[in-house]
């Protein structure tokens, strides 16, 4: 069991990001299927297209972005929830003028994540 302050949780700054941190607020070891974490990007701020190992369900907490899955694009804001499968590229883009905030739970698998280039090669 395990309750903590979110407050109190370290946030690091997200690799190949741009103005993103993210906070592991249930890690693997404390959640025995699933890790919690919130991510955080700033104005102008956002994720490149990748791809993770993992499905990641997602709750959006504030703000508003633009979101790339697969083919698809969606703009998102608070009260939003988002599904991305395993394997499908996908980036995110602040385009509001407060901070997009978003949970996102995924299994507990080993994740690897690829950058892509920003547009799938022909």
């Amino acid at each position: 069991m395990s309750v903590k302050h979110a407050v109190d949780v370290k946030s690091e700054i997200v690799a190949g990001g741009e103005k993103a941190s993210k906070q592991v607020l249930i890690t693997p070891n404390e959640g025995p299927n699933f890790a919690m974490r919130r991510f955080a990007m700033e104005t102008g701020g956002g994720m490149p297209r990748h791809t993770n190992t993992v499905e990641h369900e997602q709750y959006v907490l504030g703000g508003k972005a633009r979101i790339g899955i697969g083919d698809e694009i969606f703009e998102v804001k608070k009260g939003d929830v988002v599904f991305i499968p395993e394997n499908v590229p996908h980036w995110y883009e602040n385009i509001g003028d407060d901070v997009f905030e978003f949970l996102c739970i995924v299994p507990n698998k080993e994740d690897k994540t690829t950058i892509l280039p920003s547009e799938p090669e022909c």
